[in-house]
């Protein structure tokens, strides 16, 4: 999509967040530009997905292993005891940027959270 903020991103149009972290095949892990919390990243689909509902099933197994390997990630930079994976479909839900992605937030042991995503 030519307006699409992470299509801009995954063209090289605009820089990645605060860096990339991790990527796979079809998806990429960056650093959220407005963060939560310390180590907030985004996991975005390289292709352009508005919602879950338009992935293909085929890339499921893909998507759960790279959330996976990038909240291990970063659990172990972070040093954090727990994470929060969120992800909001269509604008009624909270959903900002219609682009499949998913917040990775780190948590640790009693920290509060408020979660406007």
């Amino acid at each position: 999509m030519e307006d699409c903020i992470f299509c801009k991103i995954l063209r090289g149009e605009v820089p990645p967040g605060k860096g990339k972290i991790s990527e796979s095949d079809n998806f990429v892990a960056f650093l959220d530009i407005n963060p939560e919390k310390e180590g907030h990243c985004l996991v975005v689909s390289k292709a352009h997905f508005e919602t879950i509902l338009d992935l293909p099933v085929g890339m499921g197994s893909e998507l759960l292993t790279f959330l996976k390997e990038v909240s291990l990630k970063v659990m172990d930079k972070y040093e954090c005891d727990g994470f929060n994976i969120v992800q909001n479909n269509f604008k009624s839900s909270g959903q900002v940027v219609p682009h499949l992605h998913f917040h990775i937030i780190p948590r640790k042991k009693d920290d509060p959270l408020n979660l406007k995503l």
